[in-house]
């Protein structure tokens, strides 16, 4: 599962505070000693591989500072444990038979299992059932009837004998799915709901969104449409048999092979997975999709999408054979399974699902060609990371949630494998520097052991270490062990574990065997403490011993589980004044430790952690020249990256580096310089207008680039944002060429948005609102009215903002009172209304009325307060209701 989803609460939070304070400057990358927010932190990386040349390394340890035991505390209780699941049972085989009742929201079934007894002998069988109504049970193939007992979770089927573990026997349940009707509904930030099974737009009644049935299985939620044994550890093979009227296509795990139509207008499709894998791997979708077909090895490739992005279908679900095949060829394992299937749902509860051979996506991914320009990566990424989850996850499967990164962290990891592929190692490594920013800003407090039994919900383990941090880790062993024997050692492990489930020692084993050392050291620090190194590191050149003393001191807070001291080797790399390199190898084992390093003459700079694959937060004590040295020599990416959030973060330096870095070969380095500055400084104007101006330039840089030349008020530059707004250009980029336009010259703003009008392009419709909210006319009315119905998620906050000001500053009565109508119509309707539609509708009312107040409108803001009072008592979401109580 892709890790895409932030929680409502946090985004709505960030939307009010937006909405409150307004930037009113360039952000400011800059270094810092801590990690604050995502982004704003230099990390390092762990050294990996043997140093170039074993005869320089001629350091010494200097004034040790020994390991200070803390205090131990002896608790008198075991700290909870989550064990993996205990088997009475294995499950062998499942057959399904199903259809639906749309109407009630419905599923009528069958569920066949096949099992036998893991040991000990049996004459009893419970199954996750979950808000089943329960017809018969029955044995296969007799049909006689069996007892049971029902809690509404767990059905107890009483045998017809005692069954050892060399006896398999069947039983058929049939049984009605029920997946709306219960009193409550669990879910959490990354998965958030657990209906299992999910039936959209049932009743055709929401214009415009198709009718949908699909599941979500991950983590025990596929026992609400099926009785299962729902556990990750469980496998078994399948069948499905899953009937609907023909106007619908089906996907399910597995190839079809045969698809019957029924005297009833209805077709069965019949779906056959002939490995086995884990029952929350199951999976249905059915809709109205258009299907469009590749090969690879002769194995099917299918992309389901809504009919209108058919010809984007390859767009959206990009290099998907070609990822077929390079992750085979570097795991040196040929992709498993009958066939690769991705399909587009709406209202997914979570970013993507790796059901095998069968990914669901959220509709996030479905774009046109000319949309996904403004953020190509992102479907990329996802689809590499569900694609290898087919390997690590569904070939070889967590055997408890407490192990979650064995399929997360790996599947994390292989984007950074695919970038690295397919753009390059500098592409790669902002990646991995944005995957280790978002772990780092959520372990604050320490964070939790990668490998967690001790979780509160088996949800929580969906978080920023199974993925961030899980595939950080595999990076720095990676680095650690070389390449030869990292993916010798993988293949090692497919191998081995094949079609059955894991846990994090079978890794280990697997990496020792292959390179003969023993990596407890690293498994217990980096897989089972908790917590990451935060390292100062100091320089002094002692003349005498011809030395420079590095002296690196570890000052994590050894609380929670993280280590008062990690063992942590690392290559240094010597820079001379002519940029020749040298490099050596240290290892820190101590809270402080001082390294002598010899050289003829005081080094120009002593690059720490030069392969920059550290877990870590690090501040680096280099004066102003050895950063700028640095920047001018470092090979790669995070070299640079270092160096420029360190001198931008003094503004004596921008001069120095600004125009370096304005050229640099990064669009992430370009971005930073271009935010540094409120408006061009000396000399770069003409390279800003150079990339505002590059067609070739990565929209979000352009984005700056024109947006920083706005400010400057030169007319000479109104071609650049011109050129901007014609052709099959970046949504992004047109928004952001009439933003530039609109601050020069906002006759020709408005003349020109007449030709975007109709476009529903989010970037497009905020830079109009805000157009025409700043030069409001009455004959733009009916496009906020037009657009309020189809704008959504976090731009619906400053669209609604801006239709809020259009209003006011309109100054006409009756649409002020046709706008509250229609906000207050948002807000309490919450089919079709998004919470993010809702929340942005009540704030709009909130703004107006506190206008109207200042005004002495009395009468007509209390009107106001009265429907905000409405919406809150009849708003259901609790954390829109809070929110509301901000109002």
């Amino acid at each position: 599962m892709h890790f895409l989803r932030v929680s409502t609460l946090t985004l709505l939070l960030a939307a009010v505070i937006v909405s409150c304070h307004r930037k009113t400057s360039g952000d400011k990358a800059t270094q810092l000693n801590k990690p604050k927010e995502p982004n704003e932190y230099v990390e390092s990386k762990p050294l990996i591989g043997e140093p170039e040349d074993s005869s320089m390394l001629e350091y010494n340890l200097m004034d040790p500072i020994d390991i200070v035991p803390g205090v131990v505390l002896n608790p008198d209780s075991l700290k909870p444990y989550n064990a993996s699941h205990t088997f009475e049972h294995d499950l062998l085989h499942t057959k399904i038979e199903i259809s639906f009742d749309w109407v009630k929201k419905h599923a009528n079934a069958t569920a066949t299992l096949t099992l036998k007894p893991w040991f000990y002998a049996t004459s009893s069988l419970t199954l996750d059932a979950k808000n089943f109504d329960i017809h018969s049970v029955t044995l296969v193939p007799s049909k006689a009837p069996l007892k049971y007992t029902y809690n509404n979770e767990q059905i107890t089927i009483q045998l017809d004998k005692l069954y050892t573990r060399k006896e398999e026997f069947s039983v058929a349940i049939n049984y009605t799915a029920k997946p709306d009707e219960r009193e409550s509904f669990g879910g959490s930030a990354a998965i958030t709901s657990d209906k299992g099974l999910y039936f959209i737009n049932a009743d055709g009644s929401e214009a415009g969104k198709p009718k949908q049935i699909w599941t979500q299985g991950e983590t025990e939620s596929n026992s609400f449409w099926f009785p299962t044994i729902d556990k990750p550890n469980e496998r078994c093979t399948q069948e499905m048999y899953i009937t609907v009227t023909d106007n619908y296509k089906t996907l399910s795990n597995g190839v079809m092979l045969s698809s019957t139509k029924n005297i009833d207008g209805t077709r069965t499709d019949y779906w056959k997975m002939d490995k086995p894998h884990a029952p929350y791997l199951f999976m249905m979708a059915i809709g109205e999709f258009a299907v469009v077909k590749d090969q690879w090895k002769g194995k099917d490739v299918l992309y389901y999408v809504e009919p209108k992005y058919e010809q984007y279908a390859r767009d959206i679900f990009p290099n998907t054979p070609e990822l077929l095949s390079f992750f085979s060829e570097k795991l040196g394992y040929d992709y498993p399974w009958s066939k690769f299937a991705q399909v587009v749902v709406r209202d997914y509860v979570s970013g993507a699902m790796e059901n095998t051979t069968s990914v669901i996506f959220g509709d996030y991914v479905q774009k046109t060609k000319r949309e996904l320009l403004d953020d190509h990566f992102t479907n990329e990424k996802v689809v590499a990371h569900e694609m290898f989850h087919h390997w690590f996850g569904d070939l070889v499967t967590t055997e408890n949630w407490a192990n979650l990164t064995l399929n997360e962290g790996f599947a994390n990891y292989s984007e950074y494998l695919w970038m690295e592929h397919k753009y390059g190692k500098e592409v790669a490594d902002k990646h991995l520097e944005d995957e280790q920013s978002g772990y780092m800003y959520s372990a604050t407090d320490g964070g939790h052991p990668l490998i967690n039994f001790g979780f509160d919900r088996r949800e929580d383990m969906f978080d920023a270490h199974s993925y961030n941090k899980g595939g950080s880790i595999l990076h720095m062993l990676r680095n650690y062990v070389g390449d030869d024997a990292f993916f010798t050692a993988l293949r090692t492990y497919l191998k081995r574990n094949e079609y059955s489930d894991v846990e994090a020692h079978e890794l280990r084993l697997a990496f020792e065997d292959v390179t003969g050392q023993d990596l407890n050291w690293f498994f217990n620090q980096w897989f089972f403490a908790s917590g990451h190194p935060s390292l100062d590191i100091t320089y002094n050149w002692n003349d005498s011993a011809s030395a420079t003393e590095v002296t690196i001191e570890q000052q994590q807070v050894a609380e929670n589980g993280v280590p008062y001291v990690f063992d942590i080797p690392m290559v240094v790399d010597i820079y001379d004044a002519s940029g020749n390199v040298h490099r050596e190898e240290i290892r820190l084992t101590k809270r402080k430790q001082t390294f002598a390093i010899k050289s003829a003459q005081k080094p120009a700079l002593l690059n720490v952690d030069a392969d920059k694959t550290l877990l870590s937060v690090k501040t680096d004590h280099h004066s102003t020249e050895e950063w700028v040295y640095l920047f001018d020599h470092g090979p790669l990416y995070r070299d640079r990256m270092e160096a420029i959030n360190a001198l931008t973060a003094e503004p004596t330096n921008l001069e120095t580096i600004l125009p370096k870095a304005l050229k640099d070969k990064s669009p992430d380095i370009r971005q930073i310089a271009l935010r540094a500055m409120e408006t061009p400084a000396a000399g770069t104007v003409e390279e800003v207008a150079r990339i505002a101006s590059d067609e070739k330039e990565e929209p979000p840089v352009r984005c700056s680039a024109m947006a920083l030349l706005s400010r400057t008020g030169d007319l000479k530059y109104l071609p650049v944002f011109e050129k901007g707004l014609v052709g099959e250009q970046a949504y992004s980029v047109v928004g952001a060429s009439l933003s530039a336009l609109m601050s020069l010259d906002p006759e020709s703003a408005v003349k020109a948005s007449k030709a975007l009008e109709n476009e529903d392009s989010d970037a497009i419709i905020t830079s109009l609102s805000e157009l025409y909210a700043a030069n409001p006319k009455a004959d733009q009315l009916p496009w906020f009215s037009k657009h309020a119905t189809k704008i959504d998620l976090f731009p619906a906050f400053g669209f609604f903002e801006q239709y809020q000001q259009f209003l006011i500053k309109l100054n006409d009565n009756a649409a002020l009172e046709e706008g509250i109508a229609s906000w207050k119509l948002f807000a309490l309707t919450p089919a079709g209304n998004s919470e993010w539609r809702r929340f942005a509708a009540t704030k709009a009312l909130a703004d107006t009325r506190n206008f109207l107040k200042e005004k002495g409108d009395t009468a007509k803001a209390d009107a106001i307060d009265a429907m905000i009072a409405e919406i809150k008592e009849k708003e259901t979401d609790e954390t829109l209701k809070m929110y509301y109580g901000m109002f």
